[in-house]
């Protein structure tokens, strides 16, 4: 089997995990809606460890502590002015039936997956057994992270099939890394620079969106259960980081 073919079913299936929010088709509209703030609070846990623990580390990495640090705050900057674009245009000029940060998580994985790819493709490049252990590392991060990005979708105000689709939409962004990567080499060392700049995007998703949701929860019970969730999305990603290493 040759090496681009194992890229294109590698990526693919990381792909498809993209549905995993399917399962919640099977539920009641009341039970979803009750465990969504859950995923969220676990899914902007996720997203700070895979910022600060993951994108930005690996980045400093190769291309150094300052540039590293100008292109997060370039991220940052970015999807804050994306979000204003977003609510000016889509919410002050007509009824805001969709948050602006339900476009925004989509961009931000858009990125993440599109340099998922690029990590498979050079990962087989490497070996075939190398680029199946990449693989299934990557795929047993996305299945809950894709979860709790599902959850933010429907939390933003997207319908739960239409969440899904769009959600497919960005993570099929791991097949055109994984064909570019193969390809041309010199995509994936400009990868790098896409690393701390999906990072800044996830943490403005997660301090500026996410975690002021989580603040409306007037219940002490269940924002002792968010900020716990929380935990468990940082812990997720460090150990998902340790097993990487």
């Amino acid at each position: 089997m040759t090496t681009l073919l194992l890229i294109l079913i590698a990526t693919i299936l990381d792909s498809l995990v993209a549905f995993v929010g399917a399962i919640s088709l099977f539920m009641s509209k009341k039970k979803f809606e009750k465990i969504i703030l859950y995923l969220v609070a676990f899914s902007s846990g996720a997203l700070l460890g895979g910022a600060f623990l993951h994108l930005y580390p690996e980045s400093v990495e190769h291309l150094g502590m300052d540039t590293s640090s100008l292109a997060l705050l370039a991220g940052f900057s970015l999807f804050f002015i994306m979000e204003r674009v977003l609510h000016w245009h889509h919410c002050h000029e007509r009824k805001c039936k969709v948050h602006p940060v339900s476009y925004l998580i989509l961009i931000g994985d858009g990125l993440h997956n599109f340099i998922d790819g690029l990590v498979i493709a050079a990962s087989f490049v490497v070996s075939p057994a190398f680029g199946v252990v990449t693989t299934v590392l990557i795929i047993a991060h996305e299945i809950p992270q894709e979860l709790g990005d599902f959850a933010v979708l429907v939390y933003g105000g997207m319908k739960r099939l239409r969440a899904l689709m769009f959600n497919f939409v960005s993570q099929v962004t791991c097949v055109l890394g994984g064909i570019l990567g193969f390809y041309l080499s010199s995509v994936y060392s400009a990868s790098y620079y896409l690393l701390p700049i999906a990072a800044g995007g996830f943490i403005y998703i997660s301090a500026s969106d996410l975690i002021p949701a989580l603040h409306k929860e007037e219940s002490v019970k269940r924002s002792a259960v968010n900020f716990i969730l929380f935990l468990v999305g940082l812990a997720f990603i460090f150990v998902v980081k340790a097993l990487e290493v």
